[in-house]
């Protein structure tokens, strides 16, 4: 049987083992520095996400306590894995094409564990699962919740609010009740209750139980509870706003409150838990510490493998990025349409920044009006990139316009089908229904994720990043029938002009 080196083993070729050892788990933050940085960066700046500096330390406690057992396993470096670990570096490549910074965080993360498997086999890394799975939790994830987050919490208090009798007027995350005004807004959302319920109810249930059906059920019990306790505090808050005349629960103290209820349901959960702790640990099966086949080399060769698989990726990034990046000037102010320009009847404009290029237009036929925004995008980058979560409707800035609604819709304008997302936006004066898509690899794009994904496509086939965030829009009063009219008749003439235009500035990045 084929042996490999214990962790016990003295000997003169002690050091350098350990330190190649040591050399290949520091080598993904060295490699990838401005991932790692972009962590802590998130830790820094979002209080969310701030539990991210407590992951490290937690997971290096859990390995210790796990040292009795890990000191007796012998080092066999698993080759297998080695496609793993390719795999993670390939994915945090398309995530650096496409620019999603989550992924390339998490494929950082992963790295760990998959070099730990490489290189001192997978019976250590077995031994170490949890720890290694928990530090995947270090990794800001999240705020791709908080939209439904936000309508649960204000469905659920709207509706606990009419069970009370108490009238209400809603309009998106937006209420009135008779003493008062209120708004769910991402504070409210309850994404810091379940992240941080999340997070303990891991570690709970990996220190409490010994069952893997416990484990899980703990842990999706520590996911439902902060999102139904989030729904109960909005609830309260409102009531205590209201039975006090406006006087309590608007200021400071909301949040007092708030965090004041988190803790009780906190030490509720875990008294539920404790119910069916699992004290006693499985006995540890014998270990086999044979080190005649131990080699030093074999390790080294495996550390070495490690920094390959993960130091290409990198490099092939910076060659693509280079290859892609392209100056030519784009023309798109040149579109002329067959209804009438007008002068733009209304102040909104879609918040997306830093565009390579912009059409802003208005046009009107009759007694149809609409308005249209083109951002156009090349070369892009983390700063200035066609789908980012700085782009948005309504810029968090903005005062004068919030979005009610967003739905997608299928629209047939003259022969085509095509997929819009349509939004209505209140502003002061009207409200307004607004289409939009995204123009990638000559497709109309709504799914974020595809659109990413073509992005990340196109560019490793060395075909450019352009792309075009579209925007048409048309006010309405009471129904948006009228615009929606408005907006099929436009687009059913023009689209396809407009479509070729892109394609055509598209073509201008080669010359």
């Amino acid at each position: 049987m084929k042996k490999g080196i214990a962790l016990t083993e003295t000997g003169s070729s002690f050091d350098w083992k350990w330190l190649a050892i040591a050399f290949a788990l520091f080598a993904p933050f060295a490699v990838y520095f401005d991932t790692a940085k972009s962590i802590v960066n998130i830790w820094n700046t979002s209080d969310t996400f701030a539990h991210g500096y407590i992951i490290v330390p937690i997971t290096l406690w859990l390995i210790w306590k796990r040292k009795h057992l890990i000191l007796q396993i012998k080092i066999q470096p698993c080759w297998p894995a080695l496609p793993v670990l390719a795999a993670c570096g390939f994915g945090w490549l398309l995530a650096e094409l496409a620019d999603v910074q989550v992924v390339r965080q998490y494929m950082l993360v992963l790295m760990l564990p998959a070099i730990i498997v490489v290189v001192l086999g997978w019976r250590l890394a077995w031994a170490m699962a949890f720890p290694l799975a928990f530090l995947i939790l270090a990794v800001p994830f999240g705020e791709i919740f908080m939209a439904p987050l936000i309508n649960f919490t204000a469905d659920f208090t709207v509706s606990a609010l009419q069970l009370s009798g108490i009238p209400v007027l809603r309009e998106g995350s937006n209420f009135s009740i008779p003493s008062g005004n209120w708004s769910v807004v991402e504070a409210c959302s309850g994404l810091r209750y379940l992240i941080s319920s999340f997070t303990l109810g891991c570690l709970y249930a990996y220190l409490t139980y010994r069952s893997p059906l416990r484990r899980i059920s703990f842990i999706l019990f520590s996911i439902l509870v902060p999102i139904i306790a989030n729904g109960l505090r909005a609830y309260m808050i409102v009531m205590i706003g209201h039975f006090s005349g406006m006087t309590l629960a608007v200021g400071v103290d909301h949040l007092i409150y708030g965090w004041l209820f988190f803790g009780l349901v906190m030490f509720f959960m875990f008294w539920i838990g404790s119910f069916w702790r699992e004290t006693t640990e499985t006995p540890a099966a014998p270990i086999d510490t044979d080190q005649r086949s131990a080699a030093t080399s074999a390790s080294v060769l495996a550390v070495l493998a490690v920094l390959v698989s993960i130091g290409i990726w990198p490099l092939y990034a910076s060659v693509i990025s280079r290859d892609n990046s392209h100056t030519a000037p784009v023309q798109i102010t040149n579109f002329k349409s067959d209804w009438p320009e007008v002068v733009a009847f209304s102040d909104w404009k879609p918040s997306f920044p830093r565009a390579y290029a912009e059409l802003d237009k208005a046009y009107q036929q009759g007694n149809q009006a609409l308005g249209m925004y083109i951002g156009y995008y090349r070369s892009q980058s983390r700063s200035a990139g066609l789908i980012s979560s700085v782009n948005q409707l309504v810029g968090s800035e903005d005062k004068n316009w919030h979005q009610t609604s967003s739905v997608i819709r299928d629209e047939r304008l003259g022969q085509r089908q095509i997929r819009v997302i349509e939004s209505r936006l209140k502003g002061n004066k009207e409200s307004l229904l607004v289409w939009q898509w995204y123009w990638i690899n000559d497709q109309a794009i709504v799914n974020l994720y595809q659109g990413k994904m073509l992005q990340a496509k196109e560019k490793l086939l060395m075909q450019g990043d352009d792309g075009a965030a579209l925007f048409f829009y048309a006010a309405y009063q009471d129904n948006p029938d009228a615009a929606r009219a408005t907006l099929r008749e436009f687009l059913s003439t023009h689209l396809n002009k407009l479509e070729s235009r892109l394609i055509q500035s598209k073509q201008t990045q080669s010359n």
